[in-house]
C-alpha cells in the first residue's frame, strides 16, 4: 500500500490538473465523471446537495451555509477547492478533515477505474469526497463547484438548491470573454424544478439567468433584492456581507433542513471555529500586521483594495504574485500606492516573477523581486515599522505558500 504522501504524489502527478498547470485537461463533456460514478455505485445519488458556483465569494458562501447546518446539528459535508496547506482541507465533515486512511485506501481500491478511465484530478477528487460523504453518512452536503459549472465534475448532482454568487472575467479561456458566456456556463448548474439563489443581480447576463430557469421551472430568487438581514459575522472583509446574504438566502429557500434564528446568528458567528476556513481577509500577526486574502481576478482584488482604504496603517507593504493566465496589466493597475516585493508562488502555473516585474514597470510601479513568497514577506517583515500594515496576495497559490510555510515559522 502506498503512503499518504506516495498517494498524493500519484493524484498530483500521474494526471493533468487544472489548478497548476493550466487548461490541458479541461474537458467538454462530463461522460468521464458519470461513468465513474457508475464504476462506484453511484454516490452522487445518495447524499442531499446544496450546490454552489459563482466567480468571487462561493468558497465564503459555502463555509457559511455549512457552518449554520452544522449549528442545526447536522451532519455536514463540505467539499471546497483548491486547498491552501493540505489536500485534506477540501473534504470535510463537521469541519473535520476526511483521514489520511481514507484517501489511501480509496486510491488503492479504484486505481484500476481511475486508470481505465483516464481521470483528472478534479474527477478523481470529486469522486472520493461524494462517497466520503456517503461513508460518514452525511445529513447534507455543500458543494463547491471547482470552475465554471456546466462542464465542472460537480455537476453530476441533483440539489435542493443552485446557488451562483455572481459573474465576474476569470478563466475566460474555457468559460469564455464574456460575461454573457461565462454567465451560461455558470448556469449549468441549474436543475429542473430545483430552486436558484443569485447573490448578486447584474442587469446584463440577469435575463439568461432567469430565461434558463423559467425553461426548467425553476424558481429563481436574486438574494441582494430581497435579503435585507444584516447580520455578524467572524469572517472579516466589508465584502462578506454579500456573501452572508446569498448564505442566508439560499439556506432559507430550500426545505430540507430546518434551522432556528439562533442557529442561524451561531453559525454565522463561528464560521471558522465551525469548517477551519482559511485565507479570507486573515489576520496572521500584529505589529506588523500581516493580513492574507486569496482574491484573485480583478472583481475579487478590488474589493481587497476598498477593504484595504478603510483599514488604518502607516505605510503599506504589498507581497504580490499571480498565475499566468491573468490580465496582468489590468489587474495591476487597481492595486493601491505601496511599496511591492513581487513573488511566484512554487506551482507552473505561476506568472514568473522577471515578467510580473516588468509589466509593473511599465505602470511606473517599482519594486523587488523575490523568487519565493517566503523570501518576499520575511523581506517584508525586516523593513516594516510595528505600525505598518503587510498584505499578500495576488492569487490562491501565493497565499497557499504563506500559511505553508508560516505553519512551521511560529
Amino acid at each position: 500500500m502506498l503512503t499518504y504522501p506516495q498517494t498524493l504524489d500519484w493524484l498530483f502527478s500521474q494526471l493533468p490538473m487544472y489548478q497548476r498547470t493550466g487548461g490541458a485537461n479541461y474537458k467538454i463533456d462530463l461522460q468521464k465523471t458519470l461513468d465513474m460514478m457508475a464504476a462506484l455505485g453511484h454516490p452522487e445519488r445518495k447524499s442531499n446537495y446544496i450546490h454552489v458556483a459563482g466567480t468571487n465569494g462561493k468558497g465564503s458562501t459555502s463555509h457559511m451555509i455549512a457552518s449554520v447546518l452544522q449549528e442545526a446539528g447536522y451532519t455536514t459535508g463540505l467539499y471546497t477547492s483548491p486547498h491552501l496547506i493540505d489536500f485534506r482541507e477540501r473534504i470535510k465533515v463537521n469541519g473535520q478533515e476526511i483521514s489520511e486512511d481514507f484517501v489511501v485506501s480509496f486510491v488503492e481500491e479504484n486505481h484500476a477505474i481511475f486508470t481505465e478511465l483516464q481521470l483528472s484530478f478534479f474527477e478523481m477528487t470529486v469522486g472520493l469526497a461524494l462517497c466520503y460523504f456517503v461513508s460518514e453518512q452525511a445529513d447534507v452536503v455543500v458543494l463547491e463547484v471547482g470552475m465554471g459549472g456546466r462542464l465542472d465534475s460537480t455537476n453530476v448532482v441533483t440539489p435542493e438548491v443552485s446557488v451562483i454568487t455572481n459573474i465576474g472575467l476569470d478563466h475566460q479561456k474555457f468559460l469564455g470573454d464574456t460575461l454573457e458566456l461565462i454567465a451560461k456556463e455558470k448556469a449549468g448548474i441549474i436543475k429542473p424544478n430545483i430552486p436558484v439563489v443569485i447573490g448578486e443581480t447584474q442587469k446584463e447576463i440577469e435575463n439568461i439567468f432567469k430565461s434558463i430557469a423559467e425553461a426548467g421551472n425553476s424558481k429563481i430568487i436574486f438574494a441582494d433584492q430581497i435579503c435585507r438581514e444584516e447580520r455578524q459575522t467572524d469572517l472579516k472583509g466589508d465584502y462578506q456581507s454579500k456573501n452572508m446574504k446569498t448564505a442566508i438566502t439560499a439556506l432559507k429557500s430550500q426545505s430540507a433542513f430546518e434551522f432556528s434564528d439562533e442557529t442561524l446568528k451561531n453559525g454565522l458567528l463561528n464560521v471558522v471555529k465551525n469548517t477551519g476556513l482559511l485565507g479570507r481577509w486573515q489576520t496572521l500577526q500584529e505589529e506588523p500586521r500581516l493580513i492574507c486574502d486569496t482574491g484573485h481576478n480583478k472583481e475579487g482584488i478590488a474589493e481587497i483594495v476598498q477593504q484595504l482604504s478603510k483599514t488604518s496603517y502607516n505605510m503599506l507593504h504589498f507581497v504580490w504574485g499571480m498565475v499566468d493566465d491573468k490580465n496582468v496589466t489590468e489587474v495591476l493597475k487597481l492595486l493601491p500606492h505601496a511599496k511591492y516585493y513581487f513573488t511566484q508562488a512554487s506551482i507552473p502555473r505561476a506568472l514568473e516573477v522577471e515578467k510580473l516585474v516588468k509589466v509593473a514597470n511599465a505602470l511606473q510601479m517599482t519594486g523587488e523581486a523575490n523568487k519565493s513568497v517566503e523570501i518576499a514577506v520575511e523581506s517584508a517583515l525586516r523593513n516594516a515599522n510595528t505600525d505598518d500594515l503587510i498584505f499578500v496576495g495576488g492569487s490562491t497559490f501565493v497565499v497557499a505558500d504563506l500559511l505553508s510555510f508560516w505553519s512551521n515559522r511560529n
